[in-house]
């Protein structure tokens, strides 16, 4: 599957602000126009992407479930 073919509302270009590199997962964050997208993936594929600081990426967002709080 391309990423032209995932609904474009689930997709938030941006740049990799920090990444906090772990033995088995990291933490990415991406900064993008509507805000900090946080992802949690194995340092394996951080490696093999070749992810660093700056790097402009695509945050794809798949959930099941969304949580509401009145603020």
């Amino acid at each position: 599957m391309s990423i032209q073919s995932i609904n474009v509302r689930n997709q938030f270009r941006g740049r990799i602000k920090e990444i906090i590199r772990g033995p088995v997962v990291s933490e990415i964050d991406v900064e993008t126009p509507h805000g900090l997208v946080t992802s949690v993936i194995t340092t394996r594929s951080v490696d093999e992407l070749q992810l660093q600081l700056g790097s402009e990426v695509i945050a794809l967002v798949k959930s099941t479930e969304v949580s509401i709080a009145k603020v």
